[in-house]
């Protein structure tokens, strides 16, 4: 029997935001690699890169407590946050070629982030992206546990009325994508943001379970189509 037989045909794309809509992971985990050095984290950025990247501020503060033995004082988290929206008033952009590729998207699309709902929205809003997705915007402020778990995808796919085996997930981090795979959905790895000139080829999220790796958002509709 043909195994695509029994596959159902693509009702909805997931977007991750940052380093996938936007380009903001150079820019938030500067800030982040700044503010966990200041209050006596000896950790580079390259390092907050590999261990942090699409992962909630709630997880990344246990795993430097775990790790690093340091408990962040109670208005860290919150100042991080407010550095980071600064930086992004100032210099975030959307990647190259999304809204048009977005726009022409012959299917439902959402939104599932790990970033906190005033961070999200205010992401998407600057680079005007959040007219392409109106209200199906979700994060894992809504869900028990962020990624790696699948219940922010799921809890996306719920909301937007389709079956996890009938979704693509488009992720640019290993969390991300094994959370994806752990959902029962497809996805493909993005590798155009800045913060992936170390591995344009993606064999990390490879590993985790992207199909396609691509990296130009003029190659999207080869992705849905091979989907």
């Amino acid at each position: 029997m043909d195994a695509h037989a029994t596959t159902p045909p693509l009702g909805l794309v997931i977007f991750d935001c940052d380093g996938v809509l936007v380009d903001s992971e150079p820019l938030s985990l500067a800030c982040l690699t700044a503010g966990l050095n200041r209050i006596g984290v000896a950790i580079d950025f390259a390092t907050v890169r590999a261990r942090f990247t699409g992962t909630s501020m709630t997880s990344i503060m246990g795993h430097i407590a775990r790790d690093y033995g340091v408990t962040a004082p109670p208005d860290f988290v919150e100042a991080v946050k407010a550095e980071t929206l600064a930086l992004f008033d100032a210099e975030l952009r959307a990647m190259r070629g999304v809204a048009e590729a977005v726009a022409a998207l012959g299917l439902p699309r959402c939104v599932a982030s790990s970033s906190d709902p005033v961070r999200l929205r205010h992401s998407l809003t600057l680079t005007g992206l959040l007219p392409l997705f109106g209200a199906s915007v979700f994060s894992s402020a809504q869900v028990q546990r962020g990624k790696p778990f699948p219940d922010l995808f799921l809890f996306a796919a719920d909301r937007m009325g389709i079956p996890p085996e009938a979704c693509l997930v488009i992720e640019d981090s290993v969390p991300g994508v094994t959370a994806a795979r752990s959902a029962g959905m497809r996805v493909a790895g993005f590798t155009g943001g800045g913060h992936w000139g170390h591995d344009p080829a993606g064999a990390d999220l490879v590993r985790a379970g992207a199909a396609r790796i691509f990296s130009d958002f003029s190659d999207l509709g080869a992705v849905i189509a091979e989907a």
